[in-house]
């Protein structure tokens, strides 16, 4: 017992080191149930992250499970000749992507199943962008220090400025962010957005585990049930023994 809890142990501290390393991370509290989120973070994928990201291992059709029609899907979240069954890729050019960014930018399928990409950081990177004039797109992030992407959002969300502050060593981290040019959408609404981006990147990194997760409940009520009769099956054939 005490080897399985040191096992366990061992096996969360990853996860324990990566939660409180950096800034703080917001909660996402996203609900994959939510059909309405799911569908307004399409509508956000399409019109302001795709012109640079792909989601290369999904299909348009997918978009179905959102309660939507093909006919709403290719009318409203399809900008190109591509047909529901096409996988969800990008139209700007690899070569070119890396010269003006510096790097490809990457896909997103998965970005929610990495170790830095659960949905909290996801929420809060959207949300942890701040002025920096020494940036080459003046912008940086609170959760990726140094980041390498423009803040496509600065229109609806509005510019922040980081609130600095030095530790025993000398090194400046930020505190807090405040807004100071406000956008067109309010920080309540902006927050909606962010959330529902998240719910959708999320959910389209395991678009099975809703399913695999009630599933599994099936499985531990037969386990239970079929451990009930082994034990009433054993006590059956051992009861001449004893």
């Amino acid at each position: 017992m005490k080897k399985l809890i040191a096992i366990l142990s061992l096996a969360l501290l990853p996860i324990v080191g990566f939660a409180n390393e950096g800034h703080h991370l917001e909660s996402a509290n996203v609900d994959l149930n939510d059909h309405a989120a799911l569908q307004r973070g399409a509508k956000y994928f399409v019109n302001y992250c795709q012109g640079c990201h792909s989601l290369k291992y999904v299909r348009y059709e997918l978009f179905e499970n959102f309660d939507l029609s093909k006919e709403q899907i290719l009318n409203n979240l399809v900008f190109s000749d591509a047909k529901i069954g096409d996988l969800i890729t990008t139209s700007m050019p690899e070569g070119a992507s890396a010269d003006w960014f510096g790097t490809t930018p990457p896909d997103l399928t998965l970005e929610a199943r990495l170790k830095h990409g659960h949905a909290d950081w996801i929420y809060t990177y959207l949300k942890g962008f701040y002025v920096d004039e020494s940036r080459p797109f003046g912008v940086n992030n609170v959760v990726f220090p140094n980041v390498g992407m423009p803040h496509v959002l600065m229109d609806l969300q509005g510019v922040q400025e980081a609130v600095k502050e030095k530790d025993e060593h000398g090194n400046e981290h930020v505190t807090e962010l405040k807004l100071v040019k406000p956008g067109r959408l309010s920080p309540e609404e902006y927050d909606q957005l962010a959330r529902d981006l998240t719910t959708f990147l999320t959910y389209v990194a395991e678009p099975m585990k809703q399913e695999r997760q009630h599933l599994g409940i099936w499985v531990m009520l037969f386990l239970l049930v079929f451990f009930v009769v082994s034990v009433m099956l054993k006590k059956e054939y051992w009861k001449d023994v004893h």
